[in-house]
């Protein structure tokens, strides 16, 4: 299932009405009881959050990086190009681009061990 259509049916649920024929759910239903509704009401947050977050997502996102593009996002270090404009060349994420930059050995961690702030190697 989709996360518009689980959107769809838990909003009509939590509206009191059945997803399917939109009739209105009986007085008895689970569905319209005061902590059923606070419950679907908060999955259903959680699916618009979600939602809104795969719609932001970068189009080149958990895709395989190609030797090209190592090539190019290095280069493109090299040129001193910030990784924010990296990130947007390649559609990616900033995160993305310091690690993929962290495996080619071209940055390193700082000295804690996290990537950020990122140290040219």
């Amino acid at each position: 299932m989709e996360i518009q259509e689980a959107i769809k049916v838990i909003r009509a649920l939590a509206d009191g009405v059945n997803p399917e024929t939109r009739e209105v759910l009986q007085a008895d239903s689970i569905c319209r009881n005061p902590q059923a509704v606070m419950a679907l009401n908060r999955a259903l947050a959680a699916l618009v959050t979600q939602q809104e977050r795969e719609l932001k997502k970068p189009a080149s996102a958990g895709q395989y990086w190609s030797r090209a593009e190592d090539k190019q996002i290095c280069e493109e270090l090299r040129k001193g190009m910030d990784f924010e404009e990296i990130a947007k060349t390649h559609n990616r994420t900033v995160p993305s681009i310091i690690v993929r930059l962290v495996k080619l050995g071209k940055i390193a961690p700082n000295k804690s061990g996290s990537l950020f702030p990122p140290q040219v190697a």
